[in-house]
Order: structure tokens, then C-alpha cells, then sequence
């Protein structure tokens, strides 16, 4: 029985420029997690992550804290993905790359021509956040109620199937990686989108289903799926324990 840890990226950097860079807090949530499965003997034999900058450095800095914190004995177990052969790039899937935002965000609204037409209507706004998350909420919400596939470079429908083939595909490179087996744990640095996908498929849900899931889920919160020869389950959703280890502020949802 493989078992999956999809984990979310650590906090980015909602409502700037670059979205795609963890903030200093994101970075922090990523260690915590990886001090957490190296204290309480959570062995991870892999870990892998989506394209984006923030899923890899969130894998980059779990890495980091889980290996200074095990003992020896241990480490020689642990895959080290940034020790993989620089032509063998299965540690990164693209599959788990997030939806595009930007597509999803500038086709619900005509107006949003472009980011600068989004930023002057927040702008406008006299709580500025607060009106950029309606409006990413009112986006999210057309782009799952499949009335507008055609308007999307990817629609719900391919997107959630992108994530079912990424669940695939960590199935199939652990059964043919000589340091895997199938009593292996690994640990994946997606997004919300991808996590949510996967979660409601597994529940047999759709896409509404997906979306209220991914509302909720927490900055490097994990979800737990075993794989199994035939079928897959869900054992856990959206499991953040860890971030209280240094107090409630460190948990968020960007």
C-alpha cells in the first residue's frame, strides 16, 4: 500500500505581482512541517513537487528541516531529489501544477483585459483584499460551474483530469524506482486546485464539491491517500496539526 501525502505549498504571495514565491511565513510553514514528520518519526521516502516556484521551494525547505532533523541512520533511507540524476527529472510532475489563475480570473469578468484592469478595480475598492477575494470567488465560481468550458485554456473538467493522472503518475514511478516499493510514503508539494480535484474524485464528487474543499484548505495542510493495485482511498483531509506547534498565526490559506 503506497501512501500519498499531498501537501499545500506553503503561503505565497497573494495580491502582489509575482504570486508565485512563497512569503517568509510560507517558508517557515514548510520547515515546521518537515521538524514535525522528523519528530514524531513520519518516514518520508520520497519527495516530489508540482513546476511552480512555490511547490518547489516548499519541497526544498521541508527537505531542509526533515533531514537536519533525523538521525543518520535514517537519512541513508530518504530520497533526496535534489541529489536525482539532472536527467531523470521525476521529482517534478508537472501534472500537479496549479489552474491558471490568471486565465480563470481575466474570463469571468469582460472588463479584466488584463492584470492592470484587475489591480485598478481593486484599487478602487475600500478594502482592497477584501474585494480582490470576491472577485477571485466570483471567477472560481464561474470556471466550476461548467456553463463556460470553452472560454478556458483549461476548462474544470480537463484540469480535474490532469490530477487523477498525477496521482497515476507517482504510482507508476513508485513501482518502478529501485529505492521504492509499495510500503512507501511520499510526500507531494502541490496546490489547493490539484489537492481538492483529487479529494472529490475520491469521494465521488464533482466540481463544486472540489471547489469548497479547496476554499478551506490550509497552507502546507496534508491530505493522505493510500494507492492501492486497483483502487485508491482517502484517509485523511487537509491535516495542519503542525502549524500550532509555534501558535495560531501561522496558520493561513493563501
Amino acid at each position: 500500500m503506497i501512501t500519498i501525502l499531498l501537501a499545500r505549498h506553503g503561503q505565497a504571495s497573494f495580491g502582489q505581482n509575482n504570486y508565485d514565491k512563497l512569503s517568509d511565513l510560507g517558508v517557515k510553514q514548510a520547515k515546521m512541517l518537515g521538524r514535525h514528520y522528523a519528530n514524531t518519526q513520519r518516514r518520508i521516502d520520497a519527495v516530489f513537487s508540482g513546476r511552480l516556484v512555490r511547490q518547489q521551494d516548499s519541497a526544498r525547505h521541508f527537505w531542509q528541516a526533515y533531514q537536519s532533523s533525523i538521525s543518520t541512520a535514517d537519512s541513508a533511507r530518504i530520497y533526496d531529489s535534489a541529489q536525482n540524476d539532472s536527467h531523470n527529472n521525476n521529482h517534478i510532475v508537472s501534472e500537479f501544477d496549479e489552474f491558471n489563475h490568471q486565465d480563470v480570473f481575466m474570463k469571468s469578468n469582460p472588463a479584466f483585459t488584463s492584470q492592470a484592469a484587475i489591480s485598478a478595480e481593486v484599487a478602487k475598492a475600500e478594502m482592497p483584499k477584501a474585494r480582490l477575494s470576491e472577485l477571485f470567488d466570483q471567477a472560481m465560481q464561474r470556471w466550476h460551474g461548467g456553463h463556460h468550458d470553452e472560454d478556458y485554456i483549461e476548462s474544470w473538467p480537463k484540469f480535474s483530469e490532469r490530477a487523477q493522472r498525477a496521482l497515476a503518475h507517482v504510482k507508476t514511478v513508485v513501482a518502478q524506482a529501485e529505492h521504492l516499493d509499495h510500503n512507501s510514503t511520499v510526500l507531494v508539494f502541490t496546490s489547493g486546485g490539484v489537492i481538492a480535484a483529487i479529494a472529490a474524485h475520491l469521494l465521488g464528487q464533482g466540481s463544486q464539491t472540489a471547489y469548497t474543499i479547496n476554499r478551506g484548505l490550509i497552507n502546507t495542510g496534508v491530505t493522505s491517500v493510500t494507492l492501492h493495485e486497483s483502487s485508491s482511498r482517502l484517509l485523511a483531509l487537509n491535516e495542519y496539526s503542525h502549524l500550532y506547534a509555534e501558535g495560531e498565526r501561522f496558520v493561513t490559506w493563501q
